[in-house]
């Protein structure tokens, strides 16, 4: 990226944390728009304790196990030093195995270290154990992947564990164990991880209608194309297709399908993305949620040809594995993918927020020449947009982190790199 480009870039980052600012306000606690929360109060976790309350090795933590790395495996790359002087590592074994960890890992050991000397002065955050080289842990342990830490606070005072514990999650691991009265077990998701990406998805065989009339796979489609979306009203639109969120094309992942009966319709999309439900203290009837959060019984909203929208009861829910991640975006922030009704965006369950945020992505491309769009996202085509996730909602996703609570994000967690 030239220097031109990224000033240009970072230029538009004072309007979007006014926006985001609007949006932590109101999606927080409080008793309305504009009120200053309360900080958050901290509770240490007791002996013993884990937090989200499933187990490690799962989706909804830190995800399988992936096999063990060896100095000689290729994954070996995957492995980064941690050489933050704000930390202790033991590293008994005098190898450095014990700053060694995945980059997600990295990131959070970094923030949690910040924690720790703003929440006791004087005192730094330690390290016991990290990568494992000499098979000290169970068999399929984290630590063989650099996934997981065990660590404690240099004074090595226990009184702080349990503190030390909420830090970490507070911090983003996406899991804590106050596993023994020595230390604090801590892991995260593999880099390649569904759930280690912010952002949610839909398959690239997925399916969308152009407006004059005919479907095409999600994974082809062009900037500028016209889609079938609705407005903030639920009114049935065709929207212009911007550019992808988030784009993988050999990615195979997990995907959550929400089935219907009448008519039989299947919605193929990752946990974190939004889905509109019926809701009839909304405005406009919907409302918008996690797909991991629709239930069976609950009803989404389904094409049914001639301009209009209908509920649709989801009768069950189950989970697909599928190639391909991409994650459109349009003019409206909405999308009908294989005949269900969507939102654009993922991560934060506020739709309307979130759309207000992308504001200067969106009028960049309607309201200025197409030189001036170019820059703004110069991979925006479909047959050349690079894989990964677009740099604007990664920006969004940094400064979203400083503004929000970590509760505001899906539980399954996000990652400050992605």
């Amino acid at each position: 990226m030239d220097l031109t480009l990224l000033l240009r870039k970072l230029a538009l980052v004072s309007s979007v944390c006014v926006l985001l600012a609007g949006c932590a306000r109101a999606c927080g606690p409080g008793r309305g728009y504009g009120k200053r929360r309360n900080p958050k109060r901290l509770t240490p976790l007791a002996y013993k304790q884990f937090i989200p309350n499933v187990a490690e090795k799962t989706l909804g933590a830190s995800g399988k196990y992936e096999g063990k790395i060896t100095r000689n495996s290729e994954r070996f790359k995957e492995l980064t030093p941690n050489y933050n002087p704000d930390i202790i590592f033991k590293d008994e074994e005098n190898t450095n195995a014990d700053r060694l960890m995945t980059q997600r890992c990295k990131d959070k050991l970094n923030s949690l270290a910040i924690s720790v000397m703003n929440q006791w002065p004087g005192v730094k955050l330690r390290v016991t154990e990290a990568w494992d080289e000499d098979g000290n842990h169970f068999e399929e342990s984290l630590h063989y992947e650099g996934r997981a830490v065990d660590i404690t606070t240099s004074d090595r005072d226990k009184s702080k564990y349990g503190m030390l514990s909420r830090l970490a999650v507070e911090a983003g691991f996406d899991w804590v164990y106050y596993e023994s009265k020595a230390h604090i077990h801590c892991s995260v998701k593999a880099e390649n991880s569904v759930a280690a990406k912010s952002g949610g998805c839909f398959p690239g065989s997925a399916l969308v209608q152009l407006s004059d009339g005919s479907r095409k796979r999600v994974e082809d489609l062009k900037e500028g194309e016209k889609v079938l979306a609705a407005d903030e009203q639920g009114n049935v639109v065709y929207s212009d297709f911007i550019a992808f969120l988030d784009r993988d094309v050999t990615l195979r992942r997990t995907f959550l399908v929400l089935e219907t009966q009448k008519p039989n319709v299947t919605l193929r999309l990752t946990a974190a993305h939004l889905v509109f439900v019926r809701d009839e203290s909304a405005a406009s009837g919907m409302a918008a949620k996690f797909a991991s959060g629709v239930k069976a019984g609950q009803e989404v909203f389904v094409w049914e040809g001639q301009g209009r929208l209908r509920s649709a009861r989801v009768e069950r829910v189950y989970a697909v594995e599928d190639r391909g991640s991409y994650a459109p975006l349009t003019v409206h922030g909405t999308i009908v993918v294989d005949g269900v009704l969507a939102s654009c965006y993922a991560a934060v369950e506020a739709h309307r927020w979130v759309h207000r945020a992308f504001a200067p992505l969106r009028l960049s491309r309607v309201l200025t020449p197409t030189s001036w769009w170019r820059w703004m996202t110069p991979d925006s085509n479909a047959t050349s947009q690079q894989d990964g996730i677009h740099w604007y909602p990664k920006m969004l996703l940094h400064v979203g982190t400083w503004l929000l609570d970590r509760d505001s994000f899906h539980p399954l967690g996000i990652s400050g790199s992605s």
